[in-house]
């Protein structure tokens, strides 16, 4: 069965030749020029992929995007943004917020089909993910972290830092590495900003927090 692609673009001309493109590589594609028409097919048929325009009349896709991620039903959907040249302020907001990538105008029918393909391959790999240390498992694809077989409730960036660390389980990882993975950059107090994350974390795992070591001066671990 074809993978479908949602396509949330104002512009009748980008949108079809995004259709276009995206159906000569073998996807199905669905346009909505408005949010509304876009989340009234959501509720019947979900994709596997949506591409957004950030630029849209009335719900802009910055907003769609925020709805998008907090809504449960909705929120593990791949989406990719397309902005404008001079939109990367938008860009890294909508990345923030949750977007898988972005792709800018003008932009090259080959490399919107490379990008979308390459982010669908990455979400078919997560989807078969299952990290376990001691008593911690995390289902990557259902986003969830359970202790001793209890579901734990984790902000975004907490998730982040365990996910992050158990990937690299015995390696240390400095507070700036995980400031720039986490966070996407660096900044005067970020070492404080993680410390107190860490904090969180350990509190919300319980005893199981202790996986997380401390290496003085330096960052974190979990694992030998």
């Amino acid at each position: 069965m074809s993978q479908k692609i949602y396509i949330v673009e104002d512009d009748a001309s980008i949108r079809e030749l995004e259709s276009y493109a995206l159906k000569s590589a073998g996807f199905e594609t669905l346009g909505f020029e408005n949010s509304r028409d876009f989340f009234a097919q959501m509720e019947s048929h979900l994709p596997d992929l949506i591409l957004l325009d950030i630029m849209l009349p009335g719900t802009d896709g910055l907003k769609v995007l925020e709805t998008i991620r907090s809504t449960p039903a909705y929120s593990k959907l791949p989406v990719i943004l397309v902005t404008a040249k001079t939109g990367e302020i938008d860009a890294v907001k909508g990345l923030d917020s949750g977007a898988d990538d972005y792709i800018t105008k003008p932009f090259g029918v080959m490399e919107l089909i490379s990008r979308v393909k390459a982010l669908l391959r990455r979400i078919d790999r997560v989807k078969k993910e299952v990290l376990n240390y001691g008593t911690i498992r995390i289902d990557v694809s259902r986003h969830t972290v359970q202790v001793d077989g209890n579901e734990v409730e984790l902000t975004y960036k907490e998730y982040e830092i365990l996910k992050y660390l158990m990937k690299n389980r015995g390696i240390v990882l400095t507070r700036d590495s995980l400031m720039e993975k986490i966070w996407g950059y660096d900044f005067e107090h970020g070492n404080r900003t993680v410390d107190v994350h860490i904090q969180s974390l350990r509190k919300k795992l319980g005893t199981a927090g202790d996986a997380i070591k401390t290496i003085r001066n330096v960052g974190y671990k979990i694992g030998d």
